[in-house]
């Protein structure tokens, strides 16, 4: 048997944890799931998109009104939750 060691983000594995549990799985079983499965199909198992709100253009309108907060120029306010 092989050993994988690799890095990954606290709140993402506590995550992962917690949904293997749900799901009465180790996070080793359901992590040899996925590698079984992208071997066996020779592509990955479910979709990766990027979030569409990281795309260029809105980051330069993020990046400039940051600098303007940071200048003095605008006014801060509460985040808008989107559904």
């Amino acid at each position: 048997m092989a050993q994988l060691s690799m890095r990954i983000d606290d709140g993402v594995k506590r995550r992962a944890e917690m949904a293997c549990e749900a799901l009465g799985l180790t996070m080793s079983s359901a992590i040899n799931i996925y590698l079984v499965k992208l071997g066996n199909e020779m592509r990955i198992p479910f979709e990766v998109s990027a979030d569409p709100f990281y795309n260029p253009e809105n980051m330069a309108i993020l990046e400039k009104s940051i600098k303007q907060l940071n200048t003095g120029k605008g006014k801060k306010h509460e985040p808008v939750e989107v559904d």
